[in-house]
């Protein structure tokens, strides 16, 4: 068994890209004459997700999602310099790595994740990155979790999930391991933080 080992989320976790999404979601929007309520949808992706937006949207206008998706991202790959770490991003990484911390990524972004991170000098702190075009299912499934913990030989009770979301804290809940989140929960897997260095004076 391998000892303490961290799952990353990216968006509003390692990677303070919110701003970016919303631009690209503003984009996508105007291209099929849609109007947007940046607050609404911000509130709307923070409680489920942009791919749930998306799907709602396609619904309510008889548009392909597939379409939608394919406009959005490209939308959302031109503006990778607008995204910038989160405080403490970058020494909470290294922190670990020097800790013997196996560290992994899983996140609902595409395969666009591998560019941002290599552009930010990150890439080289995971041993294995899982974005949406990985063929798991989605958050809160287990599925890539599972995956990990098989191909690694993780250990539940020492492997965290990091996230910003309730999304997240769920995903850690079925999946059987530790998170570690800046909401509060009242589930007994979660431990909440306000700033990602608080995670070096958590207990391992």
């Amino acid at each position: 068994m391998q000892e303490t080992a961290f799952i990353w989320d990216l968006d509003g976790t390692l990677l303070n890209s919110y701003e970016a999404i919303l631009s690209g979601i503003e984009e996508t929007y105007a291209q099929f004459s849609i109007s947007f309520d940046k607050e609404k949808v911000r509130a709307f992706i923070l409680k489920y997700s942009v791919q749930d937006l998306l799907e709602q949207v396609a619904k309510e206008r008889g548009l392909d999602v597939g379409l939608l998706n394919q406009v959005r991202a490209q939308s959302l790959a031109e503006k990778n310099a607008q995204v910038v770490l989160m405080p403490g991003a970058r020494e909470v990484l290294a922190w670990a790595d020097q800790q013997g911390i196996q560290q992994f990524v899983y996140t609902h972004k595409g395969d666009n994740a591998f560019t941002i991170l290599r552009d930010l000098g990150l890439d080289s702190y995971f041993t294995e990155i899982l974005t949406s075009q990985s063929g798991f299912a989605r958050k809160p499934s287990p599925e890539a979790a599972t995956y990990l913990i098989d191909k690694y030989h993780l250990d539940p009770e020492q492997t965290y999930y990091i996230g910003d979301r309730t999304l997240d804290i769920d995903f850690a809940q079925n999946s059987g391991i530790q998170s570690i989140n800046f909401l509060a929960s009242p589930a007994a897997c979660n431990q909440q933080i306000e700033h990602l260095e608080d995670i070096s004076s958590l207990s391992f």
